[in-house]
C-alpha cells in the first residue's frame, strides 16, 4: 500500500512545486479552500497521519502551507513499515488501513483539487483510482453526515474508477476554475 502513497505523494508534490504565487488565491474544487488554504490543509493533514502512523497524538492544527513538501515526506516515511497498518488506531479508534486509505485519499484528492486550480494535469493510475472509487464509496455517506463530502456529483457511466471517486466526494470531474 505504501507504493500506492509514495506515487501519490511524488505526483502531488510536483503538482505544489508548480502553484506560483499568483495562483494562491485561487478557488479550488473544494469549496471550502482557495490554493493557499487548501496548501494548508494539505500540510497539517498530512503532519496528522504522520502522527497517526506512529499511533501519536496529531499535532496542533496550522495552516504552514509552504510545510507541505517535508511534513508529506514524513506521512511516507511514517506508514513506510509494514507493521503500521495491524490494529486500531487509538485516537481515531479506527483499523489502520482505513486511516492509511483516509490520508491517501487526502493526497490524492486534495491533490487533484490543486492540480485543476492551477491548470495542471493530475493522472491518477489505474489501482489508486479503484481503491479511492471502493473507499469513497463506501466511507461517502458518514463522511457526508460529517460535511467531510458535499452531495454527490453524477459522472457519466463510463467515467474512471478515480472520477467516480471525484463524483462521490462532491466534486464535479469537469470542473474548471
Amino acid at each position: 500500500m505504501n507504493e500506492m502513497l509514495s506515487r501519490a505523494v511524488a505526483r502531488t508534490v510536483t503538482v505544489v512545486r508548480e502553484i506560483r504565487d499568483d495562483q494562491l488565491d485561487l478557488p479550488t474544487p473544494c469549496a471550502d479552500f482557495d490554493v493557499r488554504a487548501l496548501l494548508g490543509h494539505m500540510s497539517w493533514v498530512a503532519a496528522m497521519f504522520a502522527a497517526l502512523a506512529r499511533k501519536e497524538q496529531p499535532p496542533p492544527q496550522d495552516d504552514d502551507h509552504a510545510a507541505f513538501e517535508g511534513r508529506v515526506a514524513g506521512m511516507l516515511a511514517a506508514w513506510s513499515d509494514p507493521e503500521v497498518f495491524e490494529g486500531v488506531n487509538p485516537t481515531m479508534g479506527l483499523p489502520m488501513t482505513t486511516v492509511f486509505q483516509m490520508g491517501l485519499g487526502d493526497v490524492v484528492i486534495h491533490g487533484w483539487d490543486l492540480a485543476r486550480a492551477t491548470g495542471q494535469d493530475y493522472e491518477v493510475d489505474t489501482e489508486i483510482g479503484e481503491v479511492m472509487a471502493a473507499f469513497v464509496g463506501e466511507m461517502a455517506p458518514q463522511a457526508r453526515q460529517m460535511d467531510v463530502f458535499q452531495q454527490e456529483v453524477a459522472v457519466p457511466e463510463d467515467a474512471s474508477p478515480f472520477e467516480r471517486a471525484l463524483g462521490l466526494s462532491g466534486r464535479d470531474p469537469a470542473w474548471k476554475p
